[in-house]
């Protein structure tokens, strides 16, 4: 098959990837009276049980996420911790900022952020550190339960993208396995919502394609892409 585009393409992932979105959930749990556990247990437990806690929080949490109305609540006090306090991971902005500069790269997220309206917040958390979401080529959030496989291809067949010049930026086990089912490269980050051992002992991750930090993720993209990584070099991140 012959493609339209010698453009690359760069889809990331929101939580756990370019956000920091830990500390936001801790936060909301505790306005709820709830208990998340510190960040590395809450890496290590399984899918079902990363938002109900381990032993420790389980009886708490349980109790208040059975009621329909907490829930509710819950996710609207989420939403608006999110949205007020939520940050990127170090040298994510410059980052973007960079992808979206340079002409020849298709970049933007595909998220299952969890909030109300979670475009408009994953958008309102951008804008706050300067990057307006409308440069960004797309930003789609999809249902917690929804695969992202079929969504990477389509994106990627919309700008007539060869898979081998195109990379998805994750924290999941899932997100290595779609970009996997659909062509593409991947690139996955152990300090968002995944354990680097588990990621590696349990689901097969390559380690070769994990990435400790947000540094070393952006410096194996932008190597991947021929790009100046932000702190390399001549370059300087505006960043704090």
């Amino acid at each position: 098959m012959m493609y339209g585009s010698r453009d690359r393409l760069v889809i990331f992932d929101a939580d756990g990837t370019l956000i920091d979105a830990f500390p936001v959930v801790e936060r909301s749990f505790m306005l709820h009276g709830m208990d998340i556990g510190d960040l590395e247990r809450f890496q290590r437990r399984r899918k079902l049980l990363k938002y109900i806690g381990g032993l420790r929080e389980f009886p708490k949490n349980l109790r208040q996420q059975f009621d329909k109305g907490n829930r509710k609540r819950l996710k609207r006090t989420l939403t608006d911790v999110y949205r007020e306090v939520a940050q990127p991971y170090p040298g994510m902005v410059s980052l973007l900022q960079r992808l979206i500069a340079a002409p020849d790269i298709r970049v933007g997220i595909v998220s299952r952020n969890v909030t109300i309206e979670p475009e408009e917040t994953l958008s309102i958390v951008l804008r706050r550190f300067g990057i307006d979401s409308t440069q960004l080529d797309f930003l789609r959030c999809i249902p917690l339960g929804d695969g992202k496989a079929t969504e990477f291809r389509a994106i990627r067949e919309s700008y007539g993208i060869n898979p081998l010049r195109a990379y998805v930026c994750g924290d999941e086990y899932r997100d290595y396995t779609e970009a996997s089912a659909s062509g593409m490269q991947a690139i996955i980050a152990s300090y968002g919502f995944e354990d680097h051992g588990r990621l590696i002992g349990d689901y097969n991750v390559p380690p070769e394609l994990i990435a400790r930090t947000p540094t070393e993720l952006a410096l194996r993209l932008c190597h991947a892409l021929d790009l100046v990584a932000p702190g390399e070099g001549n370059a300087h991140s505006s960043e704090i």
